[in-house]
């Protein structure tokens, strides 16, 4: 009869982490994720396109922030409409930053096998259009009085 126990040599080992030289990542991947595991591909192109989705919001406040400074001189008075516009452009500049940083962390956590972060930037974003929208309400509102 044999020995049904079975000796460490027998019990298969855990792959060996390969060297970011052997793995074809870039050495800014390598930089800005120094340790963790690869996450499904899928994850992180969802992750990306969250990222690319929030930079167009960032672009078209950046637009409406611009246009609003540009073209609605006859319409506010340009105190008024000039804070409405530095509302709208300030709100892009920390959604695009919130954006990369969010990417970042979500990228970080998926590769450590960590819950995801909570997405704070939704908060900034309608705090961000709620006080331009009152803003500008009240002008067009005030002007058809």
């Amino acid at each position: 009869m044999t020995d049904s126990t079975h000796s460490d040599e027998d019990a298969p080992q855990p792959a060996s982490e390969p060297s970011p030289e052997t793995t074809g990542r870039g050495w800014l991947t390598r930089r800005l994720f120094p340790d963790g595991a690869e996450p499904d591909p899928r994850f992180t192109l969802a992750n990306e396109r969250t990222f690319l989705a929030w930079m167009r919001t960032s672009l078209a406040l950046l637009g409406a922030g611009v246009a609003l400074e540009a073209f609605a001189a006859d319409v506010f008075p340009h105190l008024i409409r000039h804070l409405a516009a530095l509302v709208l452009v300030g709100t892009a500049l920390v959604a695009s930053l919130s954006a990369t940083y969010r990417w970042h962390r979500v990228e970080t956590a998926m590769r450590r096998g960590r819950p995801l972060p909570a997405p704070s930037l939704a908060l900034l974003l309608a705090v961000g259009l709620t006080l331009t929208s009152f803003v500008l309400l009240g002008l067009v509102l005030g002007a058809g009085a």
